[in-house]
């Protein structure tokens, strides 16, 4: 794969009820960390997509964020992700999230670049296992 170290991409969220930290056993309604997480993470899927054959896919590896600001239901967040370095089949990116008001993520997420068959067997064999 020939990642682009440098390219971003922006995705958009409008913070919905299933969002909120209510849902996550916390009773304030606001935006829940494991939900700016997910974004984070398809941000960067998104940001190399293009880049990846169709026998290959990324998974998470690592993530070092920060929840800095709260957002409220039917707040607009825009995720940002950036590709930052590649070592291999590791894939650095640099994520960031704004609402209206300002940064609210703020972090770093690993992913690795993986044959999609091989892992899909292993899914398999442990179904099988586990049936």
């Amino acid at each position: 794969m020939n990642a682009s170290v440098g390219k971003s991409v922006i995705i958009t969220h409008i913070v919905e009820e299933t969002d909120l930290a209510t849902n996550w056993q916390n009773d304030v309604p606001v935006l829940a960390t494991p939900i700016l997480l997910w974004l984070s993470e398809i941000a960067c899927m998104k940001a190399v997509e293009q880049e990846l054959s169709s026998d290959m896919m990324t998974v998470g590896y690592s993530h070092h964020s920060r929840h800095v600001a709260a957002s409220i239901l039917g707040e607009k967040v825009k995720i940002t992700a950036t590709l930052n370095r590649v070592e291999n089949k590791k894939l650095f990116f640099n994520v960031v999230a704004h609402d209206t008001n300002g940064e609210v993520f703020k972090g770093e997420h690993e992913r690795i670049i993986i044959d999609k068959n091989k892992f899909l067997e292993k899914l398999s064999d442990k179904e099988k296992v586990n049936g």
